[in-house]
């Protein structure tokens, strides 16, 4: 949620921003105006409720005519009173209204312009030189006896798969690799719910420009979350954090619900875009001074992984206009898939800002006083697009996979065969 002392202050940074992101600049004037009204309003309301304390007073020593007179203006205080009342509610819930339809402000830097405007960074390791045909993740998986999309069809649709034998040993060996490295970089380990109340979803940014992607349980008013990131965030919803315990680190683990509405027709073959997956997801709370550098952070954790698995990726930072609406600058980490022969995102980390925390009431209180917090996300492996990594990165010429050094102890392997 936009600051609104910032907005005050700086009408034309909102703007651009907004503008930068493809999004309704005029939202920003609609605020500043609705932003005067509730002001107004509540001055109003104010004024009247501070006379009809101050008329009850005059009554209690008031005596015949006088007392008649202050009778009668206090039954119209009473119906004005209840009308400035109603018209403060009203102010108030339509500036919240806009409130969370403006998106976060830029950070200074972040490219400008849509998906294909990202900025390449660095790329680190080199693609491998293949001297056989190479398999793509779903004829290895299914040579392995690792992947089953059509029967994951069959059970529940298109975008559906089953992991089986070493597939599923595959993805239990890289969440318990991402939850350890996690734990020796400071994060909790936390199991988190799937399901989450409307609060959760709408505090995050989750439920405006990306609700078309989000499943609802109608019934039970409750929502599937696309990343664990959700229910994080929404841990120490309505809390005052104690500044000297910041920055507090989770790691989530949780399965992941996502429509991928709008993207008929897109990596329709294999894993790689799919409704449901499982990921480690990790989530930082700590003072706004401070979020640049843990973002940062976050994305040096990110690098370190993929680098343990041998897998080359560049990272990017994404353009404006490809950006969540909670996220001030967001870093994607993209992996080398050999038979795709181009990058595909594999993880990705977002300076938040004070931005969900606004929505969601969380506070800090330090030397400085109560204040808010900033958040900051970053998936450490979502683990059906690293199983397309690990697979396509490390086959052999027989169809075999090579499993990365790390992850052998928790495989008990150190190659996959075809069965």
């Amino acid at each position: 949620m936009i600051d609104l002392r910032l907005l005050r202050e700086d009408p034309d940074r909102v703007r651009l921003s907004q503008q930068h992101r493809g999004a309704d600049p005029s939202l920003v004037d609609a605020l500043l105006a609705a932003d005067e009204q509730r002001r107004s309003s509540g001055s109003r309301f104010d004024a009247l409720r501070n006379e009809q304390k101050l008329i009850g007073k005059d009554i209690a020593k008031a005596v015949g005519d006088e007392k008649q007179a202050l009778l009668a203006r206090a039954g119209e205080l009473s119906s004005a009173v209840k009308e400035a009342e109603a018209a403060q509610n009203a102010a108030d819930a339509e500036v919240r209204s806009l409130q969370l339809r403006i998106e976060n402000l830029l950070e200074d830097g972040a490219p400008v312009g849509g998906e294909p405007d990202f900025v390449v960074l660095e790329h680190v390791g080199e693609p491998r030189q293949f001297d056989f045909a190479v398999r793509d993740h779903l004829e290895l998986g299914e040579l392995l006896g690792a992947i089953d999309t059509e029967r994951g069809a069959k059970v529940s649709g298109a975008r559906f798969y089953f992991l089986t034998g070493p597939g599923a040993l595959l993805e239990l060996a890289l969440v318990q690799h991402a939850i350890r490295s996690a734990c020796a970089n400071g994060f909790t380990p936390m199991i988190t719910p799937v399901l989450v109340k409307p609060e959760a979803m709408e505090g995050t940014g989750f439920l405006g420009s990306h609700s078309a992607e989000v499943y609802r349980l109608a019934e039970d008013d409750l929502y599937l979350v696309g990343t664990s990131e959700v229910p994080l965030a929404a841990y120490h919803m309505n809390e005052i954090l104690d500044g000297a315990t910041l920055p507090k680190r989770y790691a989530g683990f949780s399965s992941c619900f996502r429509r991928e509405a709008g993207s008929y027709g897109k990596d329709t073959r294999g894993i790689i875009r799919v409704h449901q997956f499982d990921k480690v997801e990790m989530f930082s709370y700590c003072a706004p001074e401070m979020a640049h550098e843990e973002h940062l952070r976050l994305l040096g954790w990110e690098k370190e992984f993929l680098t343990s698995l041998g897998i080359p990726f560049r990272v990017i930072d994404v353009a404006s206009g490809d950006l969540g609406a909670s996220a001030t600058r967001k870093y994607d980490c993209e992996a080398w898939i050999p038979s795709q022969q181009t990058y595909r995102e594999v993880t990705s980390t977002s300076n938040c800002t004070e931005f969900q925390a606004r929505r969601l009431g969380i506070r800090m209180k330090d030397a400085e006083g109560t204040r808010p917090i900033a958040t900051l996300n970053g998936t450490l492996c979502a683990v059906a697009r690293m199983v397309v990594a690990v697979l396509e990165n490390h086959q052999q010429a027989d169809g075999s996979v090579h499993v990365p050094e790390v992850l052998q102890p928790y495989l008990g392997m150190d190659v996959i065969r075809p069965r």
